[in-house]
């Protein structure tokens, strides 16, 4: 199956195609995540994404199709796979189904103030990648790595401002998209606000898993 993730910054899809890579036997895809990997490698695609992800803007189109054209045709991707945070527009999801066959769009729907909530209070460990939350996940020391001792950080798209931001881009520009998968009967939307065990129980459910 090629599945799509749908939902706003924060409505937990990295957390949810974590679990469904297990379920599912694909790789997950994130594209916020490669990109954030060449941020911290200095690498040309980083330099030219990181002015626009710490404004909390959406990156090029021909950025982050190109990568993912790359990506999708690499072996683990024969059998499937799962997209986290693309498309985020419709002309991206037309340039998608220009490369691939989409098989499910799941949409996570959780509200603009919870979401705003589980980003800012999250603290992030750049040195080796740890991640917490001030209230569901805190460390034992405040703001100090349980895993390195390094101290926590607030990631730049973290901040309150950057979050609402994103939150109207989300509504602007990816909203539509569940429009579109759902004209081509793909959409499949469960509630994300729950929890996590809540949530994969939801998708397992609605993919027939």
């Amino acid at each position: 199956m090629n599945l799509i993730l749908l939902g706003a910054p924060g409505a937990g899809k990295g957390t949810l195609a974590s679990y469904l890579i297990e379920q599912m036997g694909v790789p997950s895809i994130s594209t916020g995540n490669i990109l954030r990997e060449a941020i911290k490698n200095n690498t040309p695609l980083g330099q030219s994404a990181k002015e626009y992800m710490d404004a909390g803007k959406l990156v090029p189109d021909e950025v982050v199709i190109g990568m993912l054209r790359e990506r999708i045709a690499k072996r683990d991707c024969k059998s499937g796979f799962i997209l986290d945070g693309f498309p985020r527009t419709i002309p991206q999801a037309e340039a998608l189904d220009e490369i691939a066959h989409i098989d499910c769009a799941l949409s996570l729907e959780v509200a603009d103030d919870v979401i705003e909530k589980r980003m800012t209070g999250r603290r992030v460990c750049l040195r080796c990648g740890a991640t917490y939350h001030v209230e569901a996940n805190p460390p034992r020391v405040k703001d100090v790595c349980d895993i390195c001792g390094d101290k926590l950080v607030i990631r730049s798209d973290d901040q309150a401002e950057v979050v609402r931001h994103r939150l109207e881009t989300y509504h602007e520009q990816t909203e539509p998209l569940k429009g579109y998968y759902e004209a081509q009967g793909k959409l499949k939307s469960i509630d994300g606000a729950q929890g996590i065990t809540a949530t994969e129980k939801f998708a397992v459910e609605a993919l027939g898993l």
